[in-house]
């Protein structure tokens, strides 16, 4: 994943570029198992939405998990209506790079869900992935309810006593409200399943991380 200009600075609201009023066409299902991308998900499904690092790579991190109904890449936490590719890698939308998970909470955890997020990126890095730089490469959680956020902070603060006792810095991992989230090209979705040689600059710090490991309930 390349950007065209490698910015590490958010752009100020007023200097965001303007976008569109209707979203860009993308796919209608998911490439490897056929579900409706934009829904509707089954009853009882619930969202989760992350960042960290390119989203070609970050999707396959969560699509083959049990209980992971669907997954989507898409552009989220900016200021730009409806942004394409192109748009988001100027760094002047604001927007992250993120991976949108549909899943079953009976079969999976969200805190399962954060042990994955954490273990496959390095949080420390703030606006970049390893060589990925920009501020579409930051590290995110979006929380769509109250048990999403203190889950999520909780891990953090877990993994942050963990990446410490190895001498490594500081989490720079945002955590915020879910934003409204534009779906990315047709393309862009499960790349790496259409691609299976194709680039993944994500690489993880090497560090467990304490959470997500019991039974999830009945």
């Amino acid at each position: 994943m390349f950007s065209m200009r490698k910015s590490a600075e958010m752009p100020a609201r007023d200097e965001a570029l303007p976008g569109r009023g209707e979203a860009i066409p993308t796919a209608e299902t998911h490439f490897l198992n056929g579900a409706a991308l934009k829904g509707p998900y089954p009853a009882g499904a619930e969202k989760a939405m992350f960042g960290l690092g390119c989203f070609w790579g970050a999707e396959k991190r969560f699509w083959d998990i049990p209980g992971v109904y669907v997954t989507a890449v898409g552009y989220a936490a900016g200021y730009t209506p409806n942004p394409t590719y192109r748009e988001v890698c100027t760094g002047q939308t604001g927007h992250n790079e993120v991976v949108l998970v549909v899943y079953d909470p009976k079969k999976v955890s969200y805190e399962q869900l954060l042990k994955v997020f954490w273990e496959s990126h390095n949080p420390t890095q703030g606006m970049r992935q390893g060589n990925d730089v920009g501020t579409q490469y930051r590290s995110g959680i979006y929380v769509f309810s109250d048990a999403q956020r203190d889950a999520a902070e909780a891990a953090r603060a877990a993994y942050q006593a963990e990446l410490s006792k190895r001498g490594i810095g500081e989490i720079t991992t945002e955590i915020l409200d879910a934003p409204e989230f534009y779906f990315a090209e047709d393309y862009h979705q499960q790349y790496l399943a259409k691609n299976p040689d194709g680039y993944c600059g994500l690489g993880g710090t090497g560090v467990s991380c304490p959470v997500g490991t019991g039974v999830v309930a009945d």
